[in-house]
């Protein structure tokens, strides 16, 4: 029989910041020596039960894993659930009342069950009080779980993170529920997809992208709420009540289910892109940009290799660094881009495109927002606050300086109406930018459209001469 020196077993146990005692402590170490067939003596043996224990003692939420026998962590209450019942194997009837809890790591749920539930659910547990919580881990629906075994408030403890009435996105984070957020739709499906549930049941799901002045988030709408999603028409403000988030492909979502609304709101929420310049793009970057339409190409349909039609639409857009060619595929393809809108594209990838130009790519997590005529200071500052331009019409909000480089159709108009009487006679020289009806000439600080029945080609440069009607010249002479 293995004879043990207490005093060294009890200096490990000193030593340890536990809520086992003693003897439970002292039995775990005899039973590790039996375990290892007597290679470990009583003091290895009680080191190694004390490094399992403090194993226990997690230095966040985010070091939570399913994986985990019990963890023991402090963190504040965000959000309690209500009190659900439930039938047992053996006809007892079980309750539970689920609870989000946070720390400056990260958020989790943990559940507490039956007696303790429903001391929860009469009030005795408040958001924001700071909890010492032991529990274990388990794969829930929504991620890890906590199923608690035991609480204790904590007075003393502090835990710095803000509960929020009403979240922007930058406050967002992987497993909030109950989420109130304002924003500015930037880009929404045009119809509502339905698949089957393994119950055999059919679903219902459509997306749309909000932003405000923190950054943009994709919205899942799901099953009844999925088809609000047609009443979503970019630029309208809303608010997403009772949303949560999740996570998909590294980045997170705003859900809204059943418990959700999104409604629209009578207060503009702004939103500010954080653009890059399109002439500093490499290749491999994914980014957001924004800028003027100077070219636009028809819609194309094609086969994909399972079978499958595909579409896809190329528009050219320029700021004040450059201009590049934006593919626009599937969905995005159909969206309502004409030339001189102001438009910002977020999370577009940036390829090789033809004869090695750069090409701006613009998938299903990618966003074509078309800015409206007053709102372009607001919607495209993007560091251009010192420009008095930026308050006026047409695409004046995307040039620097002197009022720049790229106009559009629209401010061509304006400009013309100032200058030129509808049906007198005016000249422009620029370089052709779109070939087709109509022409497009850019003389590096506005762009005019030309009727001619001439064959120009890209990038060629021209001087036209003719009456402006509606804004356009209709050029008699083309040199």
């Amino acid at each position: 029989m293995v004879q043990y020196t207490m005093g060294v077993i009890e200096d490990v146990y000193e030593d340890l910041d536990t809520e086992v005692d003693f003897e439970e402590f002292e039995a775990a170490v005899a039973e590790k020596v039996e375990q290892m067939g007597g290679l470990a003596d009583e003091e290895t043996a009680a080191m190694l039960v004390a490094h399992e224990l403090e194993d226990q003692e997690v230095s966040g939420i985010a070091d939570v894993e399913p994986g985990m026998d019990e963890v023991k962590f402090v963190a504040k209450v965000v959000n309690v659930g209500e009190l659900r019942t439930f039938e047992r194997d053996d006809d007892e009837e079980g309750r539970v009342v689920n609870v989000e809890v946070a720390d400056e790591t990260g958020r989790i749920r943990v559940s507490f069950w039956d007696d303790v539930a429903q001391s929860v659910a009469d009030g005795e547990l408040d958001v924001g009080q700071v909890l010492r919580i032991k529990g274990r881990p388990k794969d829930g629906f929504n991620g890890v779980e906590v199923s608690v075994d035991r609480v204790e408030p904590d007075p003393d403890a502090e835990v710095d993170i803000q509960v929020l009435d009403t979240y922007r996105v930058e406050d967002l984070s992987l497993g909030l529920s109950d989420v109130n957020l304002k924003g500015r739709v930037l880009d929404a499906d045009d119809g509502v997809r339905t698949f089957d549930r393994d119950d055999g049941t059919e679903g219902k799901v459509a997306n749309c992208t909000l932003g405000d002045e923190t950054g943009r988030v994709r919205v899942t709408l799901w099953d009844d709420m999925a088809e609000t999603v047609t009443d979503l028409d970019p630029g309208t403000s809303v608010e997403v009540v009772d949303g949560y988030v999740r996570e998909r492909d590294g980045d997170l979502e705003l859900h809204v289910g059943s418990r959700g609304t999104i409604e629209e709101l009578d207060e503009s929420v702004e939103f500010v892109p954080e653009t890059a310049d399109i002439g500093s793009l490499e290749i491999g970057q994914t980014v957001d940009i924004a800028g003027g339409v100077i070219e636009t190409d028809p819609k194309r349909t094609f086969d994909r290799d399972d079978g499958s039609e595909g579409q896809v639409r190329n528009v050219r857009v320029r700021d004040e660094t450059g201009d590049i060619r934006v593919a626009l595929w599937g969905e995005k393809a159909d969206a309502d881009v004409d030339l001189a809108d102001r438009v910002v594209l977020t999370d577009v990838e940036i390829q090789d495109g033809w004869q090695d130009e750069l090409e701006a790519s613009a998938g299903w997590r990618s966003t074509v927002s078309v800015l409206d005529e007053g709102g372009a200071k607001a919607d495209v500052e993007a560091g251009t606050e010192s420009d008095p331009k930026a308050d006026e019409g047409g695409l004046a909000a995307f040039a620097g300086g002197d009022g720049g480089d790229v106009a559009g159709e629209a401010a061509a108009e304006e400009t013309a109406a100032e200058t030129v009487a509808e049906g007198g006679v005016t000249e422009f020289t620029g370089t052709v930018v779109q070939a087709g009806d109509p022409v497009v000439l850019d003389d590096g600080t506005e762009t005019r459209s030309v009727e001619t029945d001439a064959n120009l080609r890209l990038g060629e440069e021209v001087t036209v001469r003719g009456p402006l009607r509606d804004g356009r010249i209709d050029a008699d002479e083309v040199y």
